[in-house]
């Protein structure tokens, strides 16, 4: 096991969906995946039921403290909280939301007050957040908030064993996508990401592909102006700047796999061309990581899949990445 033994946190995600038996089945492989300990943020009972839904063994115990947590890690499953609540797998309610959002809203506040290294989210899903009164696009969005940190300096980075991948614009209508598209965006996401990739993932220099938003890069003006206009320009910019940028890549070439060994991370334009070939690539390792805060945010890059929660076949390798990405981002932040 890791001698990392401060004890991470991971909020619980919404209980209909796959986030519990994700978390219990990492939890069966903590020794084969090197895990560092984690403590679930409530829902003992939750875990519970799903662990066994799942045919899985995992004893479930509730803690008093982190330290506790970390001291039964390896024969329990400890849980830090005492909210739960009567779940049905694939089927989501505003119970179950409300137990998501304290269980996110509880691990937030442990990393904020730096009670752990790093905190890992289970999926959630949105459009129930919305129903009991949350403000906010998704979790990423809430962090951000609650780190006081502008929107724009939280930047998604998708990352698998193949592929990091930051979109530009991320939430949006396609049809927005050209319009949002501006040099100082571009910079400003870049170098968030270069200062991240350095820190976190010990990359001490850095290159960053950034990819243009029309067919072949826009063929010189003939396909679209915005690689003109507004990407060559931020690529120049950050090059003054001392960062290592390339581009604009045409997109249907910058992820093939003799390119793929050239770059660090690639900066894409839009949410899909990001996110498309990181989960083509690495759907089961997949990790969303949050750039640009003053604390470790990690999550799996899948949603609640509600319609097969609770039949044991949820694929937890990409809770596992979460939870090793945190752990490795952790030990290099703390030196």
């Amino acid at each position: 096991m890791t001698t990392l033994r401060r004890v991470f946190a991971v909020s619980l995600g919404d209980p209909a969906g796959i986030g519990p038996e994700i978390i219990a089945r990492a939890w069966t492989q903590r020794v084969q995946a090197d895990l560092p300990p984690f403590c679930v943020i409530g829902g003992a009972g939750v875990l519970a039921a799903a662990a066994t839904a799942c045919g899985l063994d995992v004893p479930v115990r509730a803690v008093a403290s982190l330290a506790e947590a970390a001291d039964i890690f390896e024969t329990h499953l400890p849980v830090f909280g005492t909210m739960d609540e009567p779940f049905t797998a694939g089927h989501p309610s505003q119970h179950g939301a409300k137990l998501a959002l304290a269980s996110l809203e509880g691990a937030t506040q442990l990393a904020l007050g730096g009670e752990v290294p790093a905190m890992i989210t289970a999926p959630v899903s949105k459009t129930q957040l919305a129903d009991i009164g949350f403000e906010h696009a998704g979790q990423t969005e809430y962090l951000a908030h609650s780190c006081a940190v502008p929107p724009g300096d939280a930047v998604m980075m998708l990352a698998g064993p193949q592929l990091r991948a930051i979109p530009l614009t991320v939430h949006c209508a396609l049809a927005d996508v050209a319009g949002m598209i501006t040099t100082d965006r571009i910079v400003h996401r870049a170098t968030i990401a270069d200062a991240a990739l350095r820190r976190d993932f010990g990359i001490k220099h850095p290159h960053i592909a950034i990819a243009g938003l029309n067919p072949h890069a826009g063929e010189n003006g003939a396909f679209g102006k915005e690689e003109i206009d507004h990407i060559a320009p931020a690529i120049a910019a950050l090059q003054s700047a001392g960062i290592c940028a390339s581009g604009p890549h045409p997109a249907d070439a910058l992820f093939a796999p003799h390119a793929r060994p050239g770059y660090d991370a690639a900066l894409c334009m839009y949410h899909d061309q990001a996110l498309i070939p990181v989960k083509a690539l690495d759907f089961d390792k997949g990790v969303n990581v949050t750039l640009g805060l003053p604390i470790i945010r990690t999550s799996p890059d899948h949603g609640t899949a509600f319609d097969i929660a609770g039949q044991g076949v949820a694929n937890a390798g990409a809770m596992i990445a979460a939870i090793q990405m945190a752990g490795a981002c952790a030990a290099r932040r703390n030196g």
